[in-house]
């Protein structure tokens, strides 16, 4: 059995939520059963539930002490998956006397020592820092929705933009990089998350500029054919911009926070985006000069594939047997 505990929320955002229903997606393709913990979110509780997954909630404000009401008594065969970043060393002492398996995803928690398995596929600088019985870095790691297999291409040159900057967009980013978009040639799409809660700004924003050029699309079935229709896309720095790139779709990567900044910079170096920076000083200027566009979109799909959830739901069994 695995237990998938996670963190969503608007302050929080929604990636962690998208990663784990990927994985659990996978793991009960072969076989396995798979059960989500959630903080009380009404919004990531319906799209887990409508992914057929069973959901029970926990209380977000305890460290440690609730962890047994959801450990049967198969747990020592359990493997319990934190999706929630930096896990307190309670938490983990109390998963471990539970005698089950812990697993972590870009943990840099003081709990995260415990783990057997610590996934840092997200992390790009400080690496020797990290703690875990196994620590697993680098992009071949990263859990990416295989849909993005139907929708990949070479782009030749930039025609239309998408904007997507998370489930949530914590900052109203949206908003400010519609304004700056406003007084551009380029067709715009605008795919705003079920908790986007700027949505009356953003709206006046577009009808002051040039209505017909912008599209706003909310909660679309598909974000990955979305994408296809698209020659460049502005994105956070969570796992959007590497969905991106492994469609062959490049990016400008805004961080949304302190942590997405290296991830940025890391997009950058691959070849496959451009860092605009942080969200409260963030730079559009690229996008006023000639962007190899076809040279971008073949790197970014050469160097990052779609392999990341099987290899991660390998590591997994084998933990489990």
């Amino acid at each position: 059995m695995f237990v998938v505990c996670i963190e969503s929320s608007h302050a929080r955002g929604m990636g962690h939520l998208f990663r784990s229903l990927t994985l659990a997606t996978e793991l009960r393709s072969r076989g396995h059963s798979v059960r989500f913990l959630a903080n009380d979110h009404p919004n990531s509780l319906k799209i887990i539930q409508e992914r057929g997954f069973d959901v029970a909630l926990y209380d977000l404000a305890a460290v440690t002490g609730w962890e047994k009401d959801f450990l049967d008594a198969t747990a020592s065969s359990a493997i319990w998956i934190n999706d929630r970043l930096n896990t307190q060393r309670l938490h983990s002492e109390t998963i471990k006397r539970l005698d089950a398996k812990l697993v972590t995803f870009d943990d840099r928690g003081d709990g995260a020592e415990l783990a057997d398995l610590n996934i840092c596929a997200l992390l790009f600088e400080e690496t020797g820092s990290l703690k875990g019985r196994d620590v697993r870095l680098g992009v071949e790691y990263m859990i990416l929705n295989p849909e993005i297999a139907r929708y990949r291409r070479v782009r030749e040159k930039l025609a239309s933009i998408l904007v997507t900057l998370g489930g949530a967009d914590t900052y109203g980013v949206t908003v400010r990089v519609a304004k700056w978009l406003s007084s551009k040639p380029f067709p715009v799409t605008i795919v705003t998350g079920p908790s986007f809660q700027h949505m009356a700004e953003l709206e006046e924003v577009v009808a002051a500029a040039a209505p017909d050029r912008f599209r706003l699309l909310n909660q679309v079935p598909s974000l990955a054919a979305e994408m296809y229709g698209h020659d460049l896309a502005i994105t956070g720095g969570g796992l959007t911009p590497f969905e991106a790139c492994a469609a062959g779709l490049p990016c400008v990567v805004v961080a949304n926070e302190p942590f997405e900044i290296p991830v940025g910079r890391a997009l950058e170096e691959l070849g496959g985006a451009f860092f605009a920076g942080h969200h409260s000083a963030f730079d559009l200027g690229i996008l006023e000069k000639a962007i190899p566009i076809r040279s971008m979109s073949e790197t970014a799909m050469t160097k990052v594939d779609l392999g990341g959830v099987g290899r991660v739901a390998d590591l997994l069994e084998r933990l489990a047997a």
